[in-house]
């Protein structure tokens, strides 16, 4: 192991100036980590994999590195003298009340609501108008905050409910059975239930989805049949009777159900990777009814939306990768059968329904335009929106008519508004109170071009009156995978960012959903280094145009983001002064070995498939592309202990490398949240430290000795 030439941690703090006075790095001694004589061979190749023991995550070895690890980190986070500043002002910022938009179960309406810096948002219900009362807070279920609600599912009439909970952040859901109007558990608890959804079949029993216990550990063994499960009120979970997956020729990695709004059908989605799945009708007013296939394949990503009697409406991408919406009867609901609806536009189609219509949103260049259409096809109107940004919502049962959308940017908090479906118009429902002044900044969209010459739109946000002078703090964010569209919303954590004048930059990659399946798919597997493409030239547009250098810019991204950042930063380390890859896939030859990972080999391929593949893998597989005698850029590599999404181990193995590898000065660091999972149900607390010990780091590492604006912290 490679260690920098101080013979202990505690060496002093050396600073300089903030600008062009290169800052001298708190010099570190990581800890040691043993290298193992591992040997893979991939179609005649031999593969080191030295820091494979880092895969076990129930050792005593790996928890000890752990520890480690973190001291060390957290050690060096300590000495940067403006980190408690910014943590700080990210809790005066965050602490203002946040109130979600109410939907109506039985005869209580709920809504969600966290007072400023709960850790976790609160359950409230009404009766009419009597006054509002807490129905069920999450804070109180652990006491670090750790343990979340991840899903609320009310019987027909509002009467039962099904919620589930998620431990330090796994994947894994406990299911709690209520009595929704006296608020009483009315019998045990469902347990090993992961992904899909909770569906109520009218007020007897649910639909969910669940994998049998995996061999090995909970956190990391493969999981890959997933199957779906009726449980009836009253009886215990063994009972529950295996719906779908239980044969060979239903295995499939992911497998949901879920009930029509009329009771009337069961609808079942199966497939075997992030994209493209089989579909399936069963008449659940006919004992013993058949399983009726819609889609027999998993060339196309289709679902139903809704039914008026037999009559389907599906949304599909087969033969339109933008998306369209047909109609067929569930009687003969395969595709030859189909009838165009709402036929497939130049943009990108998402659909939602609510008070007897269906909303269509299209992507235009990843902003929103929606439009309302009728249960005949005929449009009614387009909706109005407040701005230029993102539109969410617009949903809600077929009674109802008035529901709730959401309107953001990435400068602008998001507000709720209350809309009639019948005329149309909208008031504003609920508006944050917050310490930030959406008219001291802007967004603007470019288009720059990428390697290949396609053009790439990116949206940057800052203050403005920007100096474009190369000397602005930025961080370019990116993600670029599976079909997921990056739109325009407000975080508390980027406006702090923006408050000391920094640039917030996000690309919409190759890979994303954008521009629809030819987008994503021009991302994927041997087309994978387009996204990688994409991303170094956003970089380099920024740097051409004067906002930043590579000496104040910063990379960033999660989870497939995380790959993103990795492989660029090994590819370009030149190009970033700071690289952020956070709960990152970074071992590309063995991802689809752990848990649900073999569900992503559309958008990668795996290491198995053919020789061709595994050498494009490794070619840009981040852990086995650090290079010895490389000046990396200043990393923090960011997990969670309890990811059972992408495992630790990825970001484990990655900062091993790196940290043997490594020549300079430039530290190269790993942060571990312990009890933590891949993101989702973060307390508010962890969320802020999170946000604190990222962005303390980066300036620190830009060169700043204090924040670079002061006065917001001032009372």
């Amino acid at each position: 192991m490679k260690k920098l030439t101080l013979s202990s941690f505690t060496a002093l703090l050396i600073m300089g100036c903030k600008t062009d006075t290169k800052k001298e790095h708190l010099l570190l001694n990581y800890p040691i980590t043993k290298k193992v004589d591992q040997v893979d061979t991939y179609f005649g190749t031999a593969v080191n994999d030295p820091y494979r023991w880092l895969e076990d995550d129930r050792s005593a070895e790996t928890e000890n590195w752990v520890k480690e690890q973190n001291e060390v980190t957290f050690d060096y986070l300590d000495k940067i003298p403006f980190r408690d500043s910014f943590k700080k002002r990210l809790e005066k910022l965050w602490n203002y009340e946040k109130v979600g938009a109410p939907f109506q179960e039985g005869d209580y309406t709920y809504f969600h609501k966290n007072d400023g810096l709960q850790n976790q948002y609160v359950v409230y219900r009404k009766k009419g108008d009597e006054e509002a009362e807490v129905f069920l807070d999450p804070n109180s279920f652990s006491k670090d905050g750790t343990t979340s609600l991840a899903g609320l599912s009310f019987s027909k009439d509002g009467s039962m409910l099904a919620y589930s909970i998620s431990e330090g952040g796994s994947d894994w859901r406990k299911v709690i059975v209520t009595n929704a109007v006296t608020k009483e558990v009315v019998e045990d608890t469902i347990v090993d239930v992961k992904f899909g959804s909770i569906s109520w079949n009218g007020n007897k029993g649910f639909f969910y989805s669940s994998y049998d216990k995996p061999d090995g550990s909970e956190l990391s063994a493969k999981t890959d049949q997933h199957k779906l499960y009726y449980h009836e009120l009253g009886t215990p979970q063994k009972n529950d009777v295996l719906v779908f997956g239980g044969t060979p020729a239903e295995k499939h990695r992911y497998v949901s159900g879920q009930v029509t709004e009329d009771d009337n059908y069961l609808i079942i989605s199966a497939s075997v990777s992030t994209s493209g799945n089989k579909l399936f009708i069963k008449d659940l007013n006919k004992a013993n009814s058949p399983l009726i296939p819609i889609v027999n394949h998993t060339d196309s990503d289709s679902y139903v939306i809704d039914n008026l009697g037999s009559k389907l409406f599906i949304v599909t991408n087969l033969g339109a990768p933008n998306k369209k919406m047909v109609t067929v009867d569930a009687a003969k609901p395969s595709p030859e059968h189909w009838v165009d609806f709402i036929p497939e536009t130049e943009y990108v189609l998402n659909a939602s329904k609510g008070g007897g219509y269906f909303f269509t949103s299209y992507m235009v260049d990843a902003i929103s335009k929606v439009y309302q259409y009728d249960y005949q096809g005929k449009l009614i109107r387009e909706v109005a929106l407040p701005g230029v940004g993102t539109a969410s919502g617009f949903g809600g049962k077929k009674e109802e008519k008035e529901f709730y959308f959401s309107f953001t940017n990435y400068n602008t908090p998001a507000s709720s508004y209350k809309y009639n479906v019948d005329s149309g118009e909208y008031s504003q429902y609920w508006k944050p109170e917050i310490d930030f002044n959406p008219e001291e900044y802007e967004s603007t969209q470019v288009f720059y071009t990428s390697k290949d010459g396609t053009k790439i739109p990116m949206i940057i946000t800052h203050k403005k009156g920007l100096a474009l002078n190369g000397k602005n703090p930025t961080i370019l964010y990116g993600y670029g995978g599976f079909n997921i569209s990056l739109t325009p919303s407000f975080s508390i954590v980027n406006a702090v960012w923006m408050e000391q004048g920094g640039v917030y930059a996000v690309p919409n990659l190759r890979g994303g959903g954008e521009y629809g399946k030819k987008w994503h798919d021009a991302g994927t597997k041997t087309q994978k280094q387009n996204v990688f493409d994409d991303f170094i030239a956003a970089a380099e547009f920024l740097i051409d145009k004067q906002y930043t250098s590579s000496e104040f810019l910063a990379i960033s991204g999660r989870s497939n983001g995380g790959l993103l950042v990795g492989a660029t930063m090994t590819q370009r380390p030149d190009l970033m002064q700071v690289a952020l890859p956070g709960v990152g896939v970074l071992d590309m030859l063995r991802y689809h070995t752990f848990t649900a990972g073999a569900g992503w080999a559309y958008d990668y391929g795996t290491a198995e498939d053919s020789e061709e593949m595994f050498k494009y893998l490794q070619g840009y597989s981040p852990v086995h592309n650090v290079k010895e005698g490389v000046h990396y850029p200043a990393t923090m590599v960011t997990t969670g202990d309890h990811d059972d999404r992408v495992v630790p181990a990825h970001s484990f193995k990655f900062a091993a490398a790196l940290q043997e590898k490594q020549t300079g000065t430039n530290p190269t660091l790993i942060r571990i949240e312990t009890n933590a999972g891949h993101g989702a149900g973060t307390p508010v607390s962890k969320t802020i430290e999170q946000a604190a010990d990222t962005f303390g780091f980066t300036l620190f590492n830009m060169g700043y000795e204090d924040l670079p604006n002061k006065e917001v912290l001032k009372d």
